[in-house]
């Protein structure tokens, strides 16, 4: 039987708590704008008359899409070249989702999604639907078909796994854009000693290039050693710029909810990195180089007031 317009106008309400959701799962934004439409299709085949509780009923099924779709990547990733990290999201996106409690905006920082990835999926699928969406461990066992204690327990696990991650500290996105320029002022200085100031003894530095753009598979680590190679990727180059399509602008920014510096040529994000803050200094650089998860940062960042860039670069 076709949907009626209610029964769309019903799905259209959930969209955009189930593509955050799938988000939070997946790390990739078309993957799971992917999960999402699969959703409908099934909620377009059921005979929705019989379905008595719809939120739980498409929450049950992206979930368990999800969780198949994390099963495949793990495997995927074993070929991937070089490191994997998630695809950011620029400030403003809708799949940011909720961010009323600590918890929630925790749950979709860059930080926590790189540290999800050392979870089993059905550890991340309890942590995510516990942590950011409050889904009581009643419901969340029905949604994994589990037993209640199990959620519990799994539940448990999986929080001390995130917790043994270094955990930010929570700034709001002034300050954050705040941190991002201090940070530049440094790596731009010509001299290593101003930046290093600024990390962690511990910092480290990754990329994600998807063999598409030149990215060190190995971390740098330690703070000397990750500014000099700052420093060394914001000098100035003929090959830089012949490798990104010409000069780029570089932008204070946030991603996820944190401190984040934008790269863009000529209206395409080439670049987005991820600072990690703490207490005692920014304890890692996430960075995303890989084309094909900046589609949609590219595509916000069109229609984003980012007003003038900072400096040139490359």
């Amino acid at each position: 039987m076709p949907l009626t317009a209610d029964d769309v106008d019903r799905f259209e309400a959930s969209r955009p708590r189930l593509g955050a959701l799938a988000y939070r799962l997946l790390g990739s934004a078309a993957e799971a704008e992917d999960a999402v439409q699969e959703t409908f299709l099934r909620w377009q085949a059921a005979d929705v008359d019989r379905v008595e509780v719809p939120e739980a009923w498409l929450t049950k099924v992206l979930t368990n899409l999800c969780l198949n779709q994390l099963t495949s990547a793990r495997a995927r990733r074993e070929t991937y070249v070089g490191q994997w990290l998630p695809e950011p999201l620029l400030a403003g996106d809708s799949m940011l989702g909720p961010a009323d409690t600590a918890e929630q905006r925790e749950s979709v920082s860059y930080a926590v999604l790189t540290l999800m990835e050392r979870l089993s999926p059905n550890e991340r699928a309890v942590y995510v639907l516990r942590e950011a969406f409050d889904y009581p461990h009643r419901e969340i066992a029905e949604i994994l078909d589990i037993t209640e204690a199990a959620s519990q327990q799994i539940f448990h696990r999986a929080k001390k796994h995130v917790a043994d991650g270094k955990a930010r500290t929570e700034v709001d996105e002034a300050v954050a854009r705040r941190i991002v320029a201090e940070f530049l002022a440094a790596a731009t200085s010509g001299r290593t000693e101003p930046l290093v100031r600024l990390l962690t003894e511990d910092a480290v530095a990754i990329g994600d290039g998807g063999g598409k753009v030149p990215a060190r598979a190995k971390a740098f680590e330690g703070a000397v050693a990750v500014a000099k190679f700052l420093w060394g990727l914001l000098k100035p180059g003929p090959a830089k710029r012949a490798l990104v399509g010409g000069p780029a602008e570089v932008y204070a920014w946030t991603a996820n909810g944190g401190p984040a510096v934008v790269a863009v040529v000529d209206g395409r994000v080439v670049g987005v990195m991820c600072l990690e803050i703490t207490a005692e200094g920014i304890a890692a650089f996430r960075t995303q180089a890989n084309p094909d998860k900046l589609e949609r940062a590219t595509v916000l960042w069109a229609a984003a007031d980012h007003g003038e860039p900072l400096f040139n670069a490359f």
